[in-house]
C-alpha cells in the first residue's frame, strides 16, 4: 500500500473514531437544532401537507423536510412512505399524522385516524419512540415491525407487533406486548382491552413488506449509512464509482443541460434551521443535506462523508455570497439578489443559523473528511475574527458553472430557481464576498413553500381530536402571521410571537391564553378533595371532559399491567411525586394518567384465546444494548431482517 493511501486510511479512521466519540459524549447546546428530520419520500395518490403552526394545506413535496409540528393527511385510496434515518414509516388510506416531537433522542407521532406501519432498524439506548392515539400512547422498547390502526371515529386503537416489544398506556393501565401480539383498545378514561395473536398480513402489510425488501437490497447502503435519509433513492438514478482522492462517489444520471447542485429546486423557510433547499429531482434529498459535491472529468459527483451511525442533517450545504460591489454589477432588479455555490469535499460548513461550536463540529465531521481543529478555526473566523474569513478559498468559488444567483423576490417566495437564474461572469465573481451573516428575512410564502393548494383536507372532527400522550410534547410552533418581529440575525430562530392567535384548522391548534373564568375553574378543581389537578379547559371545545392526571392514593393496591393474550401481571406502584406534571401546551394532547388499580375494564377471559396462540412467556426478553457499527474499508454487506416467526397451522 502506498504512503499516500496509508495516510488517507489512517486519517479517515482517526476522524471516524473522533466523530463517534463526539456523538457519544457532550450533549448538544440547548439552542442547537436537531440533527435529523423526517422525509416523505414516496407518494401514491393524494397527500396533503401543513407546516406546523400554519393554516394552509398544500400538496406534499417529497423533498420538503418534515419536523416537529408538521402535519400530513393521506386521502382515500392513498399511501405514503416516510423515513427518519433508517426508520421507515408508512401511512395508509385516510390517515392523519402530526410530528409532536422529532429531535435527536425522541420520535413522538400523533395518529388521529388511519393506519400506520413502521419498521425500526435501530433503537439506541435513551431514545424514545412513541405513537399517540385517541385511546393510548404506545411506546417501543426495541427495534422491530409494528402497526397501529385508529378507526375513523377515534373510538378504538389496534396495535400489532409483528416483531419487537412495546407498552400501551392509557386509562390508568399499562399493557406489555411482545412479538406476535395484537390488541384492541377502546375508550379513553376507562380503557377496554381485547388481546390475542396477530392475524394474517393484509394488502397494506404486504405493500409495506415490499417496500422493506427494496431497502434491504439497496446497493447504496454499501457506501453510506442507512441513517442518511434518502440513500435508497440513489440506486435507480445514478451509479457509484471509485475516483482518485475521494474514493466511492455517486454520479447522477439523466440530469438537465446546465445542471448544477442547488440550482433545480427552490428555497423554503423550515424552522428551526431557517433557509432550506428543496430539490426538484425525486432523488434530491440525501445529496443536498449530507456530504459534499465535486466535479470530475466535467461531471458533477456527490461525495458522501464517513460512514457514521447517525450523520447530522443540514438544511443546505452551500456558501452564500454577495456584497455591494457584486450586487451593483448584477441585473437583479428591485430588491437585490442572492447567490450561492455548493461546498466541496473537506470544506467546512458554517451554518448561517444560531448554533454552538459543538454543533458546527458535528455537522462537519459526520458529512465530510475534515480535521476538527480546522473546523474550529474556520468557525471562529466567521464568528469572531471577521477580517480573515474572506481569505478562505473555496473549490467552487470562482467556477461560473457552480454559482447560482436569483433575485430576492424569487428567493423568498419559494419560486423555481432554474427558470429565474441570473448569469454571473468571471469578472463579477471577483467582486463577490462570502456572507458571514446571511440575514434574508422570510415571508409567508417562504413558510408554506411552492406546493399547489391541497385539493383535499382532513375531516374537521379529526383535526380537533385529542390523543393520549405519555411524554409531554414541546410547545407548539407559532404561526408566521402571529409574529411581529422577524428573525433577522438569528436565522434559525422562529419569529417571535407577540400575541396568541385563535385556534386555527389543523391537527394542533394553538393553546389560548387562560381567561379569568378558566383560572377560577382551575382553583375550584384544586379545592375539591377527590379531584386531582387537571389540564386547563379549552375555549371553543367545552364538550371535552377534563383530563385526569391523578395518581392513586397512598392506600391503593398494587397496579396491574396486562399483556396481549396473557393475564395481568402485578407490578409495584410508582412512587408518588411531590408535584403533578405540567399539562401540555397542546390542546389536542392529554397526558396519560399514572397506572391505577381496578380502573381498567380488562378481563382476562372475556375473549376466546386462539388455539394456535403461543404459550405465555415465563420471563420478559432481556433488552440488548445496540452494538456500535465498526469502521469499514470495504462495502458493507446488506443488512438482513429477522424473519417473521412461522405460525403454526
Amino acid at each position: 500500500m502506498s504512503t499516500r493511501k496509508s495516510a488517507f486510511l489512517f486519517s479517515t479512521l482517526a476522524l471516524f473514531t473522533a466523530s463517534l466519540f463526539a456523538l457519544a459524549t457532550t450533549a448538544r447546546a440547548d439552542d442547537d437544532p436537531p440533527g435529523r428530520v423526517a422525509r416523505l419520500n414516496y407518494i401514491q395518490g393524494s397527500i396533503s401537507f401543513q407546516p406546523g403552526g400554519e393554516t394552509d394545506w398544500v400538496q406534499a413535496n417529497p423533498n420538503r423536510p418534515l419536523t416537529t409540528g408538521d402535519n400530513l393527511w393521506a386521502d382515500r385510496d392513498s399511501r405514503g412512505e416516510l423515513h427518519i434515518g433508517s426508520t421507515s414509516i408508512r401511512i395508509g388510506s385516510e390517515t392523519g399524522i402530526t410530528f409532536l416531537n422529532l429531535d435527536d433522542r425522541t420520535i413522538q407521532i400523533q395518529l388521529a385516524q388511519g393506519s400506520m406501519s413502521f419498521h425500526v432498524r435501530r433503537l439506541e439506548g435513551g431514545d424514545a419512540f412513541e405513537i399517540d392515539t385517541p385511546n393510548i400512547a404506545f411506546t417501543l422498547e426495541r427495534p422491530g415491525e409494528y402497526r397501529v390502526d385508529v378507526d375513523p371515529n377515534g373510538n378504538a386503537t389496534i396495535v400489532t407487533v409483528r416483531e419487537g416489544e412495546g407498552d400501551a398506556t392509557g386509562g390508568g393501565s399499562e399493557y406489555h406486548m411482545d412479538s406476535g401480539d395484537q390488541a384492541t383498545f377502546t375508550g379513553t378514561d376507562s380503557l377496554t382491552y381485547d388481546g390475542g395473536q396477530a392475524g394474517r398480513p393484509d394488502d397494506f402489510d404486504q405493500w409495506c413488506r415490499s417496500r422493506d425488501d427494496r431497502e434491504d437490497h439497496s446497493s447504496s447502503a454499501r457506501y453510506v449509512s442507512r441513517d442518511v435519509t434518502g440513500y435508497d433513492d440513489l440506486d435507480d438514478n445514478g451509479d457509484w464509482q471509485s475516483i482518485p482522492d475521494y474514493g466511492y462517489v455517486w454520479f447522477p444520471t439523466r440530469v438537465a443541460v446546465g445542471w448544477a447542485p442547488y440550482r433545480f429546486g427552490h428555497w423554503a423557510w423550515v424552522a428551526p434551521w431557517g433557509w432550506t433547499w428543496v430539490e426538484d429531482e425525486p432523488w434530491g434529498f440525501a445529496p443536498f443535506h449530507y456530504g459534499r459535491w465535486a466535479e470530475f472529468e466535467g461531471r458533477w459527483c456527490w461525495v458522501p462523508g464517513p460512514v457514521v451511525v447517525r450523520p447530522v442533517y443540514a438544511p443546505a450545504l452551500v456558501v452564500f455570497v454577495g456584497g455591494p460591489r457584486f450586487g451593483a454589477s448584477m441585473s437583479f432588479g428591485g430588491g437585490g439578489g442572492v447567490a450561492w455555490f455548493p461546498l466541496g469535499p473537506r470544506e467546512v460548513y458554517v451554518p448561517p443559523y444560531h448554533v454552538s461550536e459543538r454543533y458546527v463540529q458535528r455537522v462537519n465531521i459526520t458529512n465530510t473528511t475534515v480535521n476538527v481543529v480546522n473546523v474550529t478555526n474556520i468557525y471562529k473566523n466567521f464568528t469572531v475574527n471577521n477580517t480573515t474569513v474572506n481569505k478562505i478559498t473555496y473549490m467552487h468559488q470562482n467556477n461560473t458553472a457552480a454559482i447560482t444567483a436569483v433575485s430576492h423576490d424569487t428567493f423568498v417566495n419559494a419560486r423555481p430557481v432554474a427558470t429565474s437564474t441570473v448569469r454571473v461572469n468571471a469578472q463579477q465573481l471577483q467582486t463577490a464576498e462570502v456572507q458571514r451573516n446571511f440575514t434574508v428575512a422570510p415571508v409567508q410564502k417562504s413558510i408554506v413553500g411552492a406546493g399547489a393548494p391541497a385539493a383535499v383536507r382532513p375531516p374537521q372532527a379529526m383535526m380537533q381530536r385529542q390523543v393520549v400522550a405519555k411524554q409531554t410534547p414541546p410547545a407548539q410552533r407559532p404561526s408566521f402571521a402571529a409574529s411581529t418581529q422577524g428573525p433577522v440575525g438569528q436565522q434559525g430562530r422562529n419569529p417571535v410571537p407577540q400575541t396568541q392567535q385563535q385556534p386555527a384548522p389543523g391537527f394542533r391548534p394553538f393553546q389560548q391564553p387562560q381567561s379569568q373564568q378558566q383560572q377560577q375553574s382551575q382553583s375550584q378543581q384544586q379545592s375539591r378533595p377527590a379531584v386531582n389537578s387537571a389540564q386547563p379547559q379549552q375555549q371553543g371545545n367545552q364538550s371535552r371532559p377534563p383530563v385526569n392526571t391523578a395518581e392513586p392514593g397512598p392506600t391503593a393496591p398494587p397496579v396491574q399491567s396486562g399483556r396481549a393474550g396473557h393475564p395481568p401481571v402485578p407490578i409495584q406502584p410508582a412512587a408518588r411525586p411531590t408535584f403533578a406534571p405540567p399539562p401540555p401546551s397542546n390542546p389536542n394532547v392529554k397526558m396519560a394518567p399514572p397506572a391505577r388499580a381496578n380502573e381498567s375494564t380488562y378481563q382476562p377471559h372475556q375473549f376466546e384465546k386462539p388455539q394456535n396462540a403461543a404459550p405465555p412467556q415465563a420471563q420478559r426478553p432481556q433488552e440488548r444494548a445496540p452494538e456500535p457499527q465498526p469502521e469499514r474499508s470495504q462495502p458493507r454487506e446488506q443488512e438482513s431482517r429477522k424473519p417473521e416467526p412461522e405460525k403454526k397451522k
